[in-house]
């Protein structure tokens, strides 16, 4: 080999894991289990940026006690770079912060979605996965972020609104836009049975009606300690490690670990990338 051609493949991008984690509604705890399952990874010597993209009500940097001088609405702004606002958390992750109580974040067109996104290929901090906390529901960022990372999460507890809205968002994304298989995580359920019957609701539902593969990744169980946590403003797998949420949160990273990393374009950053301008160039409707 080379020396021009060693360089040139020292300048080609390193694939990257894109995993988006969203649930049909608020309140189930999707953010507290994407930055866990960040510091889990970290901790095997996992290179992770976590994306706040609940981009009006973000939360990622309280529930880490963070206080960030910028965010993603300075990068939309033109003020700074996407890599001048990302800060450090805990066990080495890299946090990309958005903005919170900002109406106009929660209500970004397609472009504007893409223009953050684009932002990435600047980043040049070494990356092996991207973890990206979307907001619930099905706002038109939502849709965006989950269509193009290569692997969804889909977080639901036991809640009737929970499990009827988790459905709805695995239905949509399927019918509408494409996307064939999702990862089940049940949070602060009572039991590991508890827990899979909750993911057995959703799959055999979905088996009958959707074109789609739903998998259980596992559960939380409710911990007092992740309580506590959530208090000190810390991750529970750092503050309490052998609680029974931390040792659940593990091995569920280390099952999102397993997953295959993508040989192609498709789950790089690039591809992220390309998804959004695709979508911000159909008028509004997004290219199955």
């Amino acid at each position: 080999m080379d020396q021009a051609q060693g360089i040139r493949q020292m300048n080609q991008p390193q694939p990257v894991k894109v995993i988006a984690v969203t649930s049909g509604k608020g309140g189930v705890g999707k953010s507290n289990i994407t930055v866990n399952m960040a510091v889990a990874m970290a901790a095997e010597g996992q290179r992770v940026i976590v994306m706040d993209a609940d981009l009006g009500l973000a939360n990622i940097d309280v529930l880490l006690g963070l206080n960030p001088q910028y965010n993603l609405s300075h990068v939309i702004n033109g003020e700074c770079s996407l890599e001048d606002i990302i800060v450090d958390g805990p066990a080495g992750i890299k946090i990309i912060p958005a903005s919170s109580g900002a109406r106009g974040m929660a209500d970004l067109t397609p472009a504007e979605n893409a223009g953050i996104i684009r932002a990435f290929s600047e980043l040049t901090i070494p990356v092996d996965t991207l973890l990206v906390d979307t907001a619930a529901g099905l706002s038109d960022s939502v849709v965006s972020y989950v269509r193009a990372a290569r692997e969804v999460i889909v977080v639901v507890c036991d809640e009737p609104a929970s499990i009827t809205d988790a459905y709805a968002m695995i239905k949509v994304m399927n019918r509408d836009f494409g996307v064939q298989r999702f990862h089940v995580l049940a949070n602060q359920a009572h039991s590991i049975q508890q827990g899979r019957e909750l993911y057995m609701k959703l799959a055999r539902v979905a088996d009958q009606y959707l074109d789609a593969t739903l998998d259980f990744i596992g559960s939380v169980p409710y911990d007092d300690y992740l309580k506590k946590a959530v208090q000190k403003q810390k991750c529970v797998i750092d503050t309490y490690p052998r609680s029974p949420s931390s040792m659940a949160l593990r091995k569920i990273a280390q099952k999102a670990m397993d997953w295959p990393v993508p040989k192609t374009i498709e789950g790089h950053l690039e591809f992220f990338i390309e998804r959004l301008i695709d979508y911000s160039g159909q008028s509004g409707e997004l290219m199955s």
